[in-house]
């Protein structure tokens, strides 16, 4: 993970920007991750349908990711969850990758850290081998990434989304072909991942 994330800043980090590393969200994160969401996001960001699929649970496996600054202060996120992306003709469950939320301080915005989070993720997934990331988000910010909204027309988030802000990207080619349906949350649920923890 560490060799990832330092070749993603390398290459994409603009040169008079790196005064921050991408790292691993860690627990001590916790209180600055959600002050930085609350104030990039307003006040409404827990009334979202991604929220929904996220709600009372853990991250997917290694990928909660922090920006941090060169005194170790959180000035970026980025978090991945385990979604099923509806089911296949057959009727067998689609699993992948929900992302969000991304957000930087707005004191280092233009810095290149929104981007840095964003290949670190998409890396960090393949190399883990899922097979798709879904995101509702601005399309021409994540277009860059690869995402668009050609994987998607037929996947329905649970709630109120904009269709066009509703994108996907497929990290094994062919991997939503023929995917219908709601997403439906299958991370560990926040109590389960804590006992399993203490045992």
């Amino acid at each position: 993970m560490a060799a990832v994330l330092d070749t993603v800043r390398a290459l994409f980090a603009p040169k008079s920007s790196l005064s921050f590393r991408i790292d691993r969200e860690n627990p001590g994160d916790v209180v600055a991750r959600e002050r930085l969401l609350d104030i990039a996001m307003g006040p409404d960001r827990r009334k979202k349908s991604s929220e929904a699929l996220r709600r009372n649970r853990v991250p997917a496996e290694g990928l909660a990711l922090v920006a941090r600054d060169a005194d170790d202060h959180v000035i970026g996120t980025v978090r991945l969850w385990n979604v099923q992306a509806g089911v296949t003709p057959g009727g067998g469950a689609v699993s992948a990758l929900l992302l969000g939320p991304l957000a930087v301080s707005a004191d280092h915005e233009g810095k290149g850290i929104g981007g840095a989070l964003m290949r670190a993720a998409i890396l960090e997934a393949k190399q883990r081998g899922h097979g798709a990331i879904l995101l509702v988000g601005d399309a021409p910010y994540y277009e860059r990434f690869g995402f668009s909204a050609a994987k998607t027309q037929t996947l329905m988030m649970p709630g109120p989304f904009t269709r066009e802000r509703f994108l996907a990207l497929e990290l094994k080619d062919g991997w939503l072909d023929g995917a219908v349906g709601m997403l439906v949350a299958t991370g560990a649920k926040m109590m389960d991942a804590s006992l399993r923890k203490a045992a």
